[in-house]
């Protein structure tokens, strides 16, 4: 299990599959994360290298995702 973002995503998962645990990504946005970084289509969330991971964890942050994303929803 790989902790990211406060999300526990398991290793054994494809990458566009695994960030749909996150709250506010979907299958299109994942897709769309893989391609912005370059990711194999079948490309497993435990090949990745520890750069990778640095750049994905990067764009996830930019994102409104998981609590800011409930905080948001909850208001409207």
């Amino acid at each position: 299990m790989l902790h990211l973002l406060g999300v526990n995503l398991p290793d054994r998962k494809i990458v566009s599959v695994a960030l749909t645990y996150f709250y506010g990504i979907g299958p299109q946005t994942a897709r769309k994360i893989c391609s912005q970084l370059s990711l194999h289509r079948e490309c497993k969330l435990g090949e990745l290298t520890e750069s990778q991971l640095n750049q994905l964890s990067g764009v996830l942050s930019e994102m409104s995702i998981e609590n800011d994303l409930k905080r948001k929803v909850a208001a409207n």
